[in-house]
């Protein structure tokens, strides 16, 4: 087994940026009391039904009283999911432009509500791997164009099952590349470990090749968001299955150094791990276990 990094005193002096995904069921508003309710200082929330088209834009009172929850937090990131029917790299014109619109709505959401990152997935590219690249980049193009915005958009990497884009930090950067210079700036990464590690980088073993993988490909200043979640798959799997922190096939390695080491210290980390029967107690349980990890 790999030795792991003791805590840097330099990333446990810095301000911890953790927290969960949490619902947003009652209202926008709702989801900063839920996140003060397990401790958090970033939270992740999705700012309209993911599973559904149906759009929707957030009134002045909502945004208000949003910004006057997470001002009563100790939260200083704020991150919002994407629908996950979106797909920019669609060959598909019709259902192609559906997810533009649908991600233009999204990025207007984001910029009322004053959320700090924006997380995609990059898409499936069905037909042509090269061809689905350069769609993605062109719809995160129209609407960035059509969006200005502070909000920071992160793309995520993925597992690689099918014909997914995103699972290489390769196909990430060549998508960034494919953008127009101007528009570079506002696009960050967030990196799932669970994916990573299904997709075929091994965290566990060699950690730091990875890294320095990412940072060759991409620059560690791309790395905005983390998603820490265990993987209930093996390895290399291509298969996306969240597990509890440490009690799946990653461990508690690669968690121990994310949440210890300096060059993680100013990254947002949200965790997307099963709720059980309890959300609430489950997450503040697994947030406590990261915690543990730098005190």
């Amino acid at each position: 087994m790999p030795k792991t990094a003791k805590p840097n005193s330099a990333a446990a002096a810095k301000p911890l940026l953790l927290g969960a995904h949490v619902s947003a069921a009652g209202g926008t508003w709702e989801a900063p009391p839920r996140a003060e309710a397990i401790a958090a200082t970033a939270f992740q929330l999705f700012t309209k039904q993911a599973n559904r088209w149906a759009e929707r834009e957030c009134a002045d009172d909502e945004c208000t009283r949003f910004r006057e929850a997470v001002g009563r937090t100790a939260v200083t990131k704020t991150v919002s999911h994407d629908s996950y029917l979106i797909n920019l790299a669609s060959p598909d014109e019709a259902l192609r432009r559906r997810s533009i619109e649908s991600f233009v709505a999204e990025l207007g959401r984001c910029r009322a509500l004053g959320i700090d990152f924006l997380v995609s997935h990059p898409g499936n590219y069905i037909d042509d791997r090269d061809a689905g690249i350069r769609r993605n980049a062109d719809g995160i193009a129209e609407a960035l164009e059509r969006v200005p915005s502070d909000t920071l958009l992160c793309l995520e990497t993925t597992a690689g099952t099918g014909t997914a884009l995103g699972a290489t930090f390769e196909e990430l950067a060549a998508i960034i590349a494919h953008l127009p210079a101007a528009l570079q700036p506002r696009v960050a990464v967030c990196v799932d470990t669970c994916h990573v590690h299904s997709a075929g980088y091994d965290l566990v073993n060699d950690f730091d090749a990875t890294w320095a993988r990412f940072g060759d490909v991409l620059g560690m200043e791309r790395l905005q968001v983390l998603h820490l979640n265990d993987s209930k798959t093996p390895f290399n799997s291509h298969r996306d299955r969240h597990e509890l922190i440490a009690e799946g096939s990653l461990g508690e390695s690669p968690f121990r150094r994310l949440m210890s080491e300096d060059r993680f210290a100013g990254v947002a980390k949200v965790i997307e791990t099963p709720k059980l029967d309890d959300a609430e107690a489950t997450d503040r349980r697994m947030l406590e276990r990261l915690r543990s990890y730098v005190e």
